[in-house]
């Protein structure tokens, strides 16, 4: 943990006014007790060095998935905390489903035969949108997801998508660390941004 600190509550207002500063949180899988953290260095996913591989470009192509945006952030949210050690505890999932209620928190789906195949969730502020966690219930649901938060980002002159900590599935699209000195100076300049990405 970088920068951690430990709360008992989770104000929505202070989860946005965290991200403003570099700020996370997360809570312990197994006592639920909140931690907030600032990675030092600190992943993000380039927007134009997205890379896209070519079986994710058959899949957009082909629309074997509808993306859908905002229509079901609980089930998102909920879909990801379903795993055997999660750090999405009842306390984040009610302050995010706040921020979402305040039009802060967003959610991208991918749906097939009208039912919720994948997606993913996170804060949207300014120019900067701050990626929390996706799932997939039906092979590369998420990233299909993954693939149209990133184009949205693109067209709508966003600068930021924060995504904490590099996977090895997200650096095959492209995910670097950069020193947290420089993530803070990329969070400035996207935060001054006025760019919609939702509705």
């Amino acid at each position: 943990m970088a920068g951690g600190s430990t709360s008992s509550a989770l104000d929505p207002r202070m989860v946005e006014q965290a991200y403003r500063i570099g700020a996370f949180p997360m809570a312990d899988p197994l006592t639920g007790e909140i931690a907030w953290y600032a990675p030092d260095p600190r992943a993000i996913l380039p927007l134009d060095g997205f890379c896209v591989p070519r079986s994710l470009r058959s899949l957009v192509r082909r629309r074997v998935y509808e993306v859908r945006w905002n229509t079901a952030f609980g089930d998102v949210i909920r879909s990801c905390a379903e795993r055997t050690e999660t750090w999405i505890s009842p306390e984040i999932i009610e302050a995010y489903e706040a921020l979402h209620r305040a039009g802060k928190a967003h959610s991208v789906e991918a749906w097939k035969d009208d039912r919720l195949a994948g997606g993913l969730y996170g804060v949207s502020l300014g120019g900067a949108f701050f990626g929390e966690s996706m799932f997939s219930q039906q092979r590369d649901a998420s990233t299909v997801a993954l693939s149209a938060l990133v184009r949205r980002m693109q067209e709508r002159g966003a600068r930021l998508l924060d995504i904490q900590f590099v996977t090895p599935h997200l650096r095959r699209f492209g995910a670097v660390e950069i020193p947290r000195a420089a993530y803070l100076r990329r969070l400035r300049t996207a935060l001054a941004i006025d760019a919609v990405l939702l509705p």
